[in-house]
């Protein structure tokens, strides 16, 4: 008897703890229900006695939405506490190698003008977001809309217009507020990303369109793609040595009046640049012989010109001229190598010219010019001393700076992004009155203030010199050889 009573003693024990452990489980199912954890409503049980209809079944890891984990990566710790813009695009490209095993292809957002579908994850909206980055460029591409096409719509071409291909040298431009932010020549080829800290494009996306677009990298940011032109490239290109820059190396080629089917010497190949421009004014007709004292100068400037014939031939379907013959030697001393030849004029960007005049003035046609490109004026000094002392059979004729001044000319805009208008000058009482007694300028302002867009001539400008301007380059010494 006593052990039974001890048997029901502990039995009514256990029923106890185990009220206990059911009111806990309850308690905790309840807590958990109003935590921050993602909780389902049941809207399938109508005797639920809670008014909210929130299910106590916690949900599977696989229908919890992506949360994002924190990187363990120093460098994506470290570029993520600094701006985007400040990002140079190897960190980007780094950035992207590291996430790329980890994301699905079909669901890339598309970089080409078609709306973004399928993207589970949302993007935090930051100063760089795409929508900021939109929004900021609204007031920098006037129509941008008109821009975009569909991917359903076909663009009809203009005779001889040709589409872009892979093997062109492109340019890819970004700008903000009137100013270039972003600026990047690429060869097109299959397979490979065009790097900006505004997020990439895929070549085999820009491939096939016309030039002079605007695509959308994968951050939504609208980038401007181009043919690179002659100038683009020769400021562009891997140098070796600094460069004759286009706006002088246009008034050598009118001081030396360098025409098709002329032969021109040139002493200093550089990275290439002066050679490419002769190589274009004289065509296939003439020939530029270019010399170079410096092998990996030498070897540069190759380089950039072939590179440039490459793009060329797949640009228009024909071959850029082969016109120019490089050759490494010392123009004062390669007397064989211009034996019998006669040039029609000579180019000169070398540290001391006048070291050479004696073994090229032979070979200059007479009344033909000597240009030279001389980086201070200290050269020149040196170079005029030396034709007084010698008896060189030259006339200096000009000696200039070309400057090159930029200039902001812009609708003038109040605070509110609106357009400014014409404040109309003050009109006598003769002239008040007649205003007055017609209603036609009523009109006309009523019409001004509901038109967005303001009427031809009624916006003000503002013009102003650009406050980054380019900076002194070369002194040009224009030399014509006598006939004696």
């Amino acid at each position: 008897m006593h052990r039974l009573v001890t048997v029901c003693t502990s039995s009514q024990r256990h029923v106890k703890h185990r009220d206990v452990l059911v009111k806990l489980t309850k308690s905790r199912r309840e807590i958990r229900t109003f935590s921050t954890s993602c909780v389902r409503c049941n809207n399938n049980e109508a005797d639920s006695s809670d008014s909210s209809h929130l299910s106590t079944k916690p949900t599977s890891r696989r229908e919890l939405p992506p949360r994002s984990r924190r990187p363990l990566s120093p460098l994506e710790r470290i570029s993520s506490l600094l701006p985007q813009d400040a990002l140079s695009p190897e960190v980007m490209q780094l950035r992207e190698q590291r996430h790329e095993p980890d994301e699905d292809p079909d669901t890339q957002p598309s970089v080409t003008h078609s709306t973004q579908e399928g993207s589970g994850h949302k993007a935090s909206v930051n100063e760089d977001s795409p929508e900021t980055l939109q929004a900021s460029d609204a007031a920098e591409e006037p129509n941008a809309a008109s821009l975009h096409h569909h991917e359903g719509q076909v663009r009809p071409t203009l005779p001889g217009e040709n589409l872009l291909a892979f093997g062109e040298m492109l340019v890819a431009e970004y700008r903000k507020k009137k100013r270039v932010e972003f600026k990047k020549m690429f060869q097109l080829d299959p397979g490979v990303r065009l790097q900006s800290s505004w997020g990439t494009i895929p070549h085999n996306d820009i491939a096939g369109q016309p030039a002079g677009r605007f695509l959308k990298t994968n951050r939504g940011v609208s980038i401007f793609i181009r043919r690179a032109s002659l100038e683009d490239y020769v400021l562009l290109m891997r140098r070796g040595a600094a460069i004759s820059y286009p706006k002088d190396a246009a008034t050598m080629l009118m001081m030396m009046d360098v025409t098709e089917g002329d032969c021109v010497l040139e002493s200093g190949s550089g990275s290439g640049a002066m050679s490419l421009f002769l190589s274009r004014a004289v065509g296939s007709k003439g020939s530029v012989l270019s010399v170079e004292v410096r092998e990996d100068h030498h070897k540069r400037a190759v380089k950039n010109y072939e590179r440039w014939r490459k793009s060329w031939s797949v640009r228009r379907g024909e071959e850029w001229p082969d016109n120019v013959r490089f050759h490494i030697a010392d123009l004062g001393s390669a007397s064989s190598l211009l034996a019998g030849r006669g040039f029609h004029a000579v180019a000169l960007d070398m540290v001391n010219p006048q070291l050479v005049l004696h073994n090229v003035l032979p070979h200059l046609h007479p009344g033909a010019v000597c240009a030279v490109y001389l980086a201070n004026v200290t050269q020149v000094i040196d170079l005029l001393e030396s034709l007084r002392c010698s008896s060189l059979p030259l006339l200096c004729e000009q000696i200039m700076e070309f400057p090159s001044r930029d200039w902001l000319v812009v609708p003038a805009l109040k605070k509110d992004g609106s357009y400014c208008t014409r404040n109309a000058p003050f009109l006598g009482e003769d002239l008040r009155q007649e205003d007055d007694t017609s209603d036609e300028p009523d009109k006309e302002e009523s019409s001004t203030e509901e038109d967005p867009d303001p009427a031809f001539g009624s916006v003000p400008y503002i013009a102003r010199p650009h406050p980054e301007q380019m900076s002194h380059t070369a002194f040009l010494v224009k030399m014509r050889k006598l006939c004696v």
